[in-house]
């Protein structure tokens, strides 16, 4: 089956990156769990994150009970018993709507964490403004039930409210947060200025360790906003701290030619374990992995010793070109067309780059497909496997 391979060095690295916008910048990073949330990397990413966020009840349990520090909770909508829970240990708690703060502000007003202040209360806003590309991951598109717009703001009694919060981009840059803030300044500037925001969530989608992300224009950004309105800022990235860590390994079940096309079945899924290839879609950068060394410069986040990675290119590019499929049912699990130096046989390994982020938070049990296990590069260049999954994780799942 398929395997997961995180290096810690590369997460460290990132970690480090992040902690220095940090201490120049004066906001806050946390890890949006999200996007990440291996837990067995948790000790190496502690020394360098102020926290996590989450997006409900189970994910602030995991935060509080793997990484501590701050934790700031958002979600569409709460149930009765979950917010409760969330009471006793969250340090920030925003809401979707004024529905939803009507319903519940008097149960949080009344929390001795709330009248002390160690626990605030804020609300997600909608800027109306997209700079992203995918309609599938932009919260300001018309209709979109994240967030509140500022007319209905006009006039509402946000009494107990101390923080602001929005999020709208998506594997973005500093100028898309930058033009985003403007357009939320000009609606909200007034709001944030008041004596009783105390915070400003910014939200995730950053690419802050790509390496051509402009973190001097970011951090200018976050210095004016923390020096104009005496708040308290946040930025909660998920990619940025898992970007270029981790792989997924994959072997070729089959290979054979239908319809004009030639397929390759790898044991791994588009569908159960890299969802973002079909839906983004995303294309990931593939590489044959060979005992012959390799002329070409492109390599692997991850790379083990006495292995040679040998890049595919583009359907044509080379001479031999597979659709590469997963062992299941749904026709439209495919990863692409891709081409090769040299033929595909079964037994090939190839190596998916890229795969940490997004995908191990996403798996599911489709089809029964086993689940590729977890690997940890150690910084000494050791292999320790973190999680190995079984036939009793699928046919306990469902009861």
């Amino acid at each position: 089956m398929g395997q997961f391979l995180i290096s810690q060095a590369a997460l460290e690295r990132n970690a480090r990156i992040l902690h220095d916008v940090s201490e120049r910048s004066g906001a806050s990073v946390l890890l949006a769990l999200k996007a990440f949330a291996c837990t067995a990397t948790f000790p190496a990413l502690r020394p360098y994150a102020a926290g996590c966020c989450a997006s409900g009840l189970y994910e602030a349990r995991l935060a509080a009970q793997h990484m501590g520090g701050h934790i700031a909770v958002y979600s569409p909508a709460y149930r009765e018993a979950e917010l409760a829970e969330l009471l006793e240990f969250a340090h920030h708690i925003d809401f979707n709507s004024l529905p939803q703060w009507q319903r519940w502000r008097s149960t949080c007003m009344a929390h001795p964490r709330v009248q002390s202040g160690e626990l605030q209360l804020g609300l997600r806003i909608n800027p109306c403004f997209s700079t992203g590309h995918t309609p599938l991951y932009d919260p300001c598109i018309p209709g979109s039930r994240l967030g509140i717009p500022a007319e209905q703001l006009e006039g509402a009694d946000l009494s107990g409210i101390s923080g602001l919060h929005f999020h709208t981009l998506c594997e973005q840059g500093a100028q898309e947060l930058i033009d985003t803030f403007r357009a939320f300044e000009k609606q909200f500037g007034s709001l944030l200025s008041t004596p009783h925001i105390r915070y400003l969530n910014l939200g995730g989608g950053h690419w802050i360790t790509k390496p051509n992300y402009d973190r001097a224009a970011l951090i200018a950004l976050l210095r004016e906003i923390r020096e104009l309105y005496h708040v308290q800022v946040f930025l909660e990235p998920g990619e940025a701290w898992a970007i270029h860590t981790g792989v997924l390994r994959t072997r070729v079940l089959d290979v054979f030619e239908s319809l004009g096309y030639h397929h390759a079945i790898l044991d791994v899924s588009a569908s159960a374990h890299m969802p973002d290839v079909l839906e983004m879609p995303y294309r990931p950068d593939i590489f044959a992995i060979r005992s012959t060394p390799c002329e070409e410069s492109a390599s692997p986040a991850v790379r083990l010793p006495g292995e040679h990675y040998h890049p595919a290119g583009k359907a044509g590019e080379k001479a031999y070109t597979y659709r590469l499929g997963a062992p299941t049912c749904l026709a439209g699990d495919v990863l692409g067309d891709f081409s090769f130096d040299t033929p595909l046989q079964v037994g090939d390994e190839l190596l998916l780059d890229d795969m940490s982020h997004y995908t191990m938070v996403k798996t599911t049990h489709f089809n029964g497909v086993p689940h590729p296990d977890i690997t940890l590069l150690l910084p000494d260049g050791s292999l320790r496997r973190i999680r190995t999954f079984s036939y009793t994780d699928f046919s306990n799942r469902l009861g």
